[in-house]
């Protein structure tokens, strides 16, 4: 197969949660546990760094990669979802895994992957943790892809554990409380292996102390900890949190040695290091046009904070969503004064226009349908002078359409 026939046959042949939604999980480890197995146990083979959380933690793991990667060391990253290719979910040292890896990955283990049915996630867990094996990295920094407890990352034993964030997302799998949800993400926390928590819930911090105290695990809660201001590349003051949590999981690090030199270099070079996209990400400045991937309330609150802080004249919105989303309580938070388009991303999991102009409007909203995210921006442009400011978000799946 080619690598576009490999990527169709991954993402149509077997289910995958970024498409189908709940349908597609697997909540259980014995598929990844087995195909590790048959792999050889890649994870085993380099040191790791495991990231969970609602909001942050792409960004998180970005900037762990980059401060690492200045410290001299061979880095993987592995996170999801991807905006524009596949391959930007397994890197070292900011480069892509290649097509041929990806191709000659899949048709090895073709038959094993049908018959045992692996998820897309699974299989995708299986490939990124082989490929850093092979490359021999020093160090992985490794993304969890939904929860934690049973998510298929969660085979590793890493060197320190990383929560950015609770909040009230996928509450239909992983529960409807904080308190629910911080359940499944402290799953991360391995025995005597230590943790960071980069922000204090009053709802979560009980549930985290007590579980590493259970493991006797050591935990830092990051805003607890006197560090300098250190500065990032990644626009939005959201990210202060963020670089907190960052900084005091690198400095839990025991067997890795990263210099206060690195750290401040790391922090600045992120998206130079490791390529990230859509976070607070500016693609032209008259009128202002910035797109980020936030799309839960926790993540959206800082996101429509940094838009008020902005300086314009008019605000215009383009607006996607996907059907598993609170999007009625989401929509409460966006200013009532506003031209909004409304878009449907490109996944069968799209939000109909429809349904979302109508729940807009329940909110207090009004605003124009479109056909697609392309032309609701075109719009968005054209009526937009040059001392406004356009925002394009709501979805990954809606700014992954742009960038």
């Amino acid at each position: 197969m080619t690598y576009q026939e490999t990527l169709d046959w991954m993402f149509s042949q077997l289910p995958m949660y970024q498409q189908k939604g709940i349908v597609a999980l697997n909540a259980k480890m014995d598929n990844i546990l087995e195909f590790s197995n048959v792999l050889g146990n890649p994870e085993k083979k380099f040191k790791s760094i495991h990231v969970a959380g609602t909001n942050g933690k792409g960004s998180s793991s970005h900037m762990l990669a980059s401060i690492l990667q200045e410290a001299g060391y061979k880095v993987g990253l592995y996170t999801s979802p991807h905006l524009k290719d596949f391959r930007e979910r397994i890197k070292i040292n900011g480069q892509m895994v290649s097509e041929k890896f990806v191709v000659d990955f899949i048709a090895e283990h073709k038959s094993f992957l049908e018959y045992k049915k692996l998820s897309f996630f699974e299989m995708t867990v299986g490939m990124a943790f082989t490929y850093f094996a092979e490359e021999k990295v020093d160090i992985a920094v490794i993304e969890v892809g939904l929860g934690g407890r049973l998510d298929s990352t969660n085979i590793i034993t890493p060197e320190v554990s990383l929560i950015t964030n609770i909040g009230l997302d996928h509450t239909h799998i992983l529960g409807d409380t904080l308190e629910k949800i911080a359940l499944e993400k402290a799953g991360i926390i391995k025995p005597k292996i230590p943790v960071v928590i980069s922000e204090r819930q009053p709802e979560t911090e009980m549930i985290f102390t007590l579980i590493a105290h259970q493991l006797q695990s050591e935990i830092v809660f990051a805003d607890a900890l006197d560090l300098p201001n250190y500065k990032t590349d990644l626009l939005g003051e959201y990210q202060r949190q963020n670089i907190q949590g960052v900084v005091a999981a690198i400095k839990l690090l025991d067997r890795i040695q990263v210099s206060e030199k690195a750290i401040v270099a790391g922090l600045k070079k992120v998206v130079e290091n490791t390529g990230l996209l859509g976070r607070w990400q500016v693609l032209q400045e008259k009128p202002m046009l910035v797109c980020d991937t936030a799309h839960n309330k926790e993540g959206l609150d800082y996101v429509l904070k940094q838009i008020a802080k902005q300086k314009y004249e008019e605000l215009h919105m383009v607006l996607g969503f996907v059907n598993d989303k609170d999007v009625r309580g989401v929509l409460a938070l966006f200013p009532k004064e506003a031209n909004y388009y409304f878009v449907k991303p490109n996944i069968s999991r799209g939000m109909d226009v429809g349904l979302l102009s109508e729940l807009a409007k329940s909110q207090g909203i009004e605003g124009e349908n479109f056909i697609s995210v392309k032309v609701g921006l075109e719009a968005a442009l054209a009526n937009a002078n040059s001392n406004d400011f356009v925002y394009v978000g709501g979805s990954t799946f809606v700014v992954a359409e742009i960038v």
